[in-house]
């Protein structure tokens, strides 16, 4: 089940996140930073 959640971040990342996008790799914001977050958990195992 997923959950909504709100973060504030810096006008960078958000350019990342917007760049990865036209990328057209990741379906949208939250797809993106879900990968981010299981990529950080297995770099921190």
């Amino acid at each position: 089940m997923k959950e909504r959640i709100s973060a504030t971040v810096d006008k960078e990342v958000i350019e990342i996140i917007e760049t990865l996008l036209k990328n057209k790799k990741y379906r949208n914001k939250s797809h993106v930073i879900e990968t981010a977050i299981h990529l950080l958990k297995e770099k921190e195992k």
